[in-house]
């Protein structure tokens, strides 16, 4: 099934083109789902290395992006899941845009200036780079899917590259920058955030530490439909 859009909605909305609903049916490595679109199987590009075992269930309806690029290997992207009433964005990228429209937008900082996607500081790259007339400011962004009752949870599996960027923001934060870790969760209605201690406990306590030292722990969820994702407003953080 085809998704047309009924309405124009603001330009700030992030889209995607061309998407169809099918039903998933396997994962035979972590970039490949097999899906059925109208009865025919197909390959599918996973727009997220996590392992999504909580929502990639087979039976589960999923919507693709098609693409008509002739030089792709895969003619589809994998890019919401549909699990127990509600609707979940997987795309791994989404995140760095849609917070980027969230500060361009105004919903973070009234007075931005500048705005620079992947800013590298010393060894690390940050997703976003932002100015304002008095301030520079380091934000790091990460997408969750985890939902246990109504809560985002992250990480799903381990990451020592999510860790090594918390820890960087606190060094940035000493020499003179503020600093920020935005975590959109992406999937409605979430009543807020926790990092996942029980899959990660040294990640968990690496927040803490970042807190402590003056880096902002943010998160916002998204309103999530098969063809747009955007962030609506913050909810809490559990640490």
């Amino acid at each position: 099934m085809r998704i047309k859009r009924k309405e124009k909605e603001a330009d700030t909305i992030m889209r995607y083109e061309n998407v169809r609903s099918g039903i998933f049916l396997s994962r035979p490595n972590r970039f490949i789902a097999m899906v059925d679109l109208d009865g025919e199987t197909y390959p599918c590009h996973v727009k997220n290395t996590g392992r999504l075992s909580e929502l990639l269930v087979k039976g589960t309806t999923v919507y693709v992006e098609e693409h008509d690029n002739p030089n792709r290997k895969t003619r589809f992207s994998l890019i919401a899941v549909m699990r127990d009433g509600s609707l979940y964005n997987i795309d791994s990228q989404a995140p760095n845009k849609v917070a980027k429209e969230w500060v361009e937008e105004g919903s973070f900082l009234s007075d931005v200036t500048l705005i620079k996607p992947e800013k590298t500081y010393k060894n690390s790259r940050f997703d976003l780079y932002i100015e304002t007339k008095s301030e520079k400011i380091f934000m790091e962004v990460k997408g969750v899917t985890l939902n246990r009752e109504g809560i985002g949870y992250f990480p799903d599996a381990p990451t020592e590259r999510g860790k090594k960027h918390v820890l960087e923001l606190i060094d940035a934060v000493k020499n003179g920058y503020r600093a920020c870790v935005l975590f959109v969760v992406k999937f409605e209605e979430a009543k807020g955030f926790r990092p996942n201690r029980e899959r990660q406990p040294d990640f968990a306590d690496a927040l803490l530490l970042a807190q402590k030292e003056g880096v902002q722990i943010l998160a916002v969820y998204c309103h999530v439909k098969p063809d747009q994702l955007k962030i609506v407003s913050q909810i809490p953080v559990f640490l």
